[in-house]
């Protein structure tokens, strides 16, 4: 099993955001050590909780600290911006770093309603166009367009030996569709979604038309993970995110990532109470017996080729332990092996 990570750069209440940022960097660094495919940053706006606005930025001081790793954006939320720049900014970064970068494109607004009119004027029509924008920056980064397209003596430059992979991430049978349309490799994000997940993938595989010889469905399914020696300390470390996640759709997360103790002493009510159980069955929690044993019923029930794990924990070290353990357990790797 092929196993990646997708950081979020998740806040602690004792962090500041340079903190959280850095504690990425050494995540992509432990998660290379340890074996995992490639490192992915996700991008976000207006959000106190977590750190990264800007994948591109920090993947290059990502990628200057590590050396084989496949690193990307987890998404780069397209609709903002205009597909020429973004082509010229991971045409950089793959120059930069070769055969490594990953370009993973997402429609969500990543942020408040108000963020998003204050990234764009025309979000919504932006989203409704995304196949169109889509092949604009498929054609940039492939490095040429038809003859007739207004954009044909246009060059997102520099171009790298090796061009960025293109992904489509989503949570919805659009996304799919889109991705089996264009021939790109599809991530579901499963830790994110209530949709049948196994239908909308299946979908993907049987609608896939290749963009080149050769080219198969490439599916990865991300799923929330938080792992210990024992499922009782996975499950007391899991409650800080737990806590936080019902925090933030109460407009109270912007401290960032509770404590285990600030986790312990929230008080319930019992809708939230509901809400929380059933966010727990969206999450695998557990010793790294039970973790292996989830991830790989899943990959089987999804038929993916690689799973993604996203991980929010209080403490930057237990959440490295954790994806320590995972890769102990299933790649065979420890921490600090090469």
């Amino acid at each position: 099993m092929k196993l990646s990570i997708l950081d979020q750069s998740p806040i602690s209440s004792s962090q500041t955001a340079k903190e959280a940022l850095n504690e990425s960097m050494k995540l992509a660094q432990a998660g290379e050590d340890l074996g995992y495919s490639r490192y992915w940053i996700a991008e976000h706006h207006d959000f106190p909780g977590l750190a990264c606005s800007a994948p591109e930025v920090l993947l290059s001081y990502i990628g200057a600290n590590t050396n084989r790793i496949r690193i990307g954006s987890g998404a780069v939320l397209l609709p903002y911006y205009k597909p020429y720049k973004v082509a010229e900014v991971y045409n950089m970064l793959a120059t930069l770093f070769s055969n490594r970068i990953d370009i993973g494109i997402g429609r969500a607004p990543g942020g408040s309603a108000e963020a998003s009119n204050a990234l764009s004027d025309n979000f919504l029509e932006q989203v409704w166009g995304m196949p169109n924008t889509v092949n604009d920056l498929l054609h940039f980064l492939d490095g040429h367009f038809p003859e007739d397209h207004r954009y044909a003596k246009v060059t997102a430059s520099p171009l790298p030996e090796i061009s960025p992979e293109p992904w489509i991430l989503g949570t919805s049978k659009k996304s799919a569709l889109l991705a089996a349309e264009k021939g790109l490799s599809y991530a579901f994000g499963k830790f994110m979604s209530d949709n049948d997940g196994v239908a909308i993938i299946q979908e993907y595989i049987e609608l896939f038309t290749p963009r080149k010889l050769g080219q198969r469905p490439n599916v990865i399914l991300t799923v929330s993970a938080i792992c210990a020696e024992t499922n009782e300390r996975a499950k007391e470390i899991a409650l800080s995110s737990l806590i936080w996640s019902l925090q933030k759709e109460k407009g109270e997360g912007h401290l960032g990532v509770p404590s285990i103790q600030e986790a312990k002493k929230y008080v319930l009510n019992q809708t939230e109470k509901n809400t929380l159980s059933k966010a727990k069955q969206n999450m695998i929690i557990g010793n790294p017996h039970v973790v292996k044993q989830k991830l790989n019923e899943l990959q089987a029930l999804y038929k993916a080729n690689e799973i993604m794990i996203v991980t929010i924990t209080y403490s930057p070290k237990d959440r490295i332990r954790s994806y320590q353990l995972i890769a102990e357990e299933i790649l065979k790797n420890k921490y600090g092996s090469n």
